[in-house]
């Protein structure tokens, strides 16, 4: 960053001829692109603004109007500031029309009383500004090499705000053009202190150019997105005015963000990233407190303080066989249930849990009974989205600490859901029955012992020989045990398939016509796909 007239002043080069402002003292903060030693009086059609004006004004005219004009070519052509060195042509001070004009005009003027060479005032000052922009360029190089290789890598907007937290030791934010939250990162600073009243703080900074430092906040901003496509705003938090390596660092990351997003023009958006994390976090207790959660996502437009809780799970009953379609078709059921949840007017964080399940945390409204609330979802979702797909909730819980044991059960419903879907709205552990109890407990070494013993002998015996009698066995079971209708649905004849059901019985070492042989078997059937995770 350029310096400014005051850090000029305070030059031994300039303190050595006893400075003084005569006018436009509140005007120091004017960068110094360059200093220029000028005694004629029509300088001004040769400069380009930002430069800094030396003179003993030996050649300037006599005539106070014409002092007056000098004084105002130089403002208009932008020029940072005027130092007239006293005792050659103006001996003890300016004259009064010199002053006012600079006082009207907006230019700060400045007077040396001692001689001073001002070949050492220019090498000073130039000195700076090539060390200035030497340091600019070595950070410039060096951010370039990190951000690069986060392009290269995809990095997440996380991971660009870590390391832009990182290089710059301050809390760095990615926010919308709508002022919410889509990434943060504290650089151990308190998540709620940081985020608290988010929107209404980001709308009060509001600078003018692409990226600027805003004094009264203590923030340094950068628009981020092409220009005339802008899409969101990276924010520094500076306890002092940033230094050029910042800006730098800023507008870098910037940069890296907007390419980051139109990688992903096929990928989630940003949004449901951020939500994501957000569901992620608490998941695994990657928040120090709940507040921080709570904090996070209420600088996301989602307040879960205060409101009873209900997770939801959505899984796809009929996925597309490649990973890229399935990850899209994932991207898109996220996206669908934002909106509806958005058309339900129900805040709430939407992302994907992992390559199968996108994840919801739905803070209820007061009064919002869950079923009112899942049934309204459900609907509006199974309209927009034509891909299969079940709706498993949780629990409803009181608040975010027990927001994972309320996923758990979610996504332990929707698997065992997506099995056997029978086009419920919604799905819920009661809605399970034995399916759904057996599921609980699949981890249960018990229940493993008990399907084993029923089981044991038919599934090593089609292992061994390459058969399907387990399958032969659930059709017939599946039919109720009625011998014609399982025949039928096995696409095999009566004799042969009661052949296998002999075949089965010899195997098992049990009576098929036994009402509670079939009970046990069938029992054991259930916990065997709870057991088995894929989706048939």
């Amino acid at each position: 960053m350029l310096p400014t007239l005051a850090d000029v002043l305070a030059l031994d080069a300039v303190r050595r001829g006893s400075p003084r402002v005569v006018a436009g003292a509140d005007r120091l903060d004017t960068r110094v692109r360059w200093v220029h030693v000028g005694e004629v009086s029509d300088i001004a059609h040769l400069l380009r603004g930002g430069e800094l004006i030396l003179t003993t004004g030996v050649a300037l005219p006599e005539e106070p109007d014409k002092l007056a004009d000098y004084i105002a070519d130089l403002a208009a052509v932008g020029a940072s500031g005027l130092i007239v060195e006293l005792g050659r042509r103006f001996i003890r001070e300016l004259p009064r029309a010199v002053v006012e004009s600079a006082e009207t005009h907006g230019l700060p003027l400045v007077t040396l009383s001692r001689e001073t060479p001002f070949v050492q005032i220019t090498e000073s000052v130039h000195a700076r500004i090539i060390d200035i922009q030497l340091e600019e360029l070595r950070a410039s190089e060096q951010l370039h090499e990190v951000f690069t290789e986060l392009s290269v890598e995809g990095a997440s907007p996380a991971e660009v705000l870590t390391q832009v937290s990182r290089l710059s030791a301050r809390p760095a934010l990615l926010e919308n053009l709508a002022h919410q939250v889509l990434a943060c990162e504290t650089a151990g600073r308190d998540t709620g202190a940081l985020l608290a009243n988010w929107e209404a703080r980001s709308r009060a900074v509001a600078p003018h150019e692409r990226t600027a430092y805003d004094p009264s906040s203590g923030w340094l901003v950068t628009m981020v997105g092409a220009r005339g496509h802008d899409w969101g705003r990276l924010i520094l938090l500076c306890e002092a005015p940033p230094g050029p390596r910042d800006i730098v660092l800023a507008e870098r990351a910037a940069t890296t963000l907007a390419l980051g997003r139109l990688l992903e023009r096929h990928q989630e958006s940003l949004e449901r990233q951020a939500h994501g994390t957000i569901i992620t976090g608490i998941l695994t207790h990657a928040y120090s407190d709940p507040d921080e959660a709570a904090a996070r996502a209420r600088a996301v437009g989602v307040p879960l303080t205060g409101r009873k809780l209900i997770s939801v799970v959505l899984r796809l009953t009929d996925p597309t066989d490649t990973a890229l379609n399935l990850q899209a078709q994932l991207g898109e059921l996220a996206e669908a249930t934002a909106a509806a949840c958005r058309d339900a007017k129900l805040p709430a964080l939407v992302g994907a849990l992992d390559q199968n399940r996108v994840g919801v945390l739905l803070p209820l409204p007061p009064r919002t009974a869950a079923e009112t609330a899942l049934t309204s979802l459900a609907e509006r979702l199974r309209t927009a989205f034509a891909t299969p797909f079940v709706l498993a909730a949780g629990s409803v819980v009181e608040s975010v600490r027990d927001v994972r044991r309320s996923f758990l059960e979610a996504e332990q419903v929707a698997e065992a859901a997506a099995r056997q879907p029978d086009r419920r709205p919604y799905y819920r552990l009661p809605d399970l029955r034995l399916r759904g109890l057996l599921h609980l407990l699949r981890d249960d070494a018990r229940l493993q012992t008990f399907a084993e013993r029923e089981l044991g002998p038919l599934l090593a015996h089609d292992a061994h020989r390459g058969g399907d009698l387990t399958g032969i066995l659930r059709t017939y079971l599946d039919a109720g045990r009625n011998k014609a209708v399982a025949a039928q649905r096995a696409h095999l004849s009566r004799p042969a398939f009661y052949d296998r059901l002999r075949r089965l019985e010899r195997i098992l070492d049990t009576d098929l016509d036994d009402v509670e042989s079939c009970l046990s078997l069938h029992v054991a059937l259930l916990a065997l796909e709870s057991f088995r995770r894929e989706i048939r």
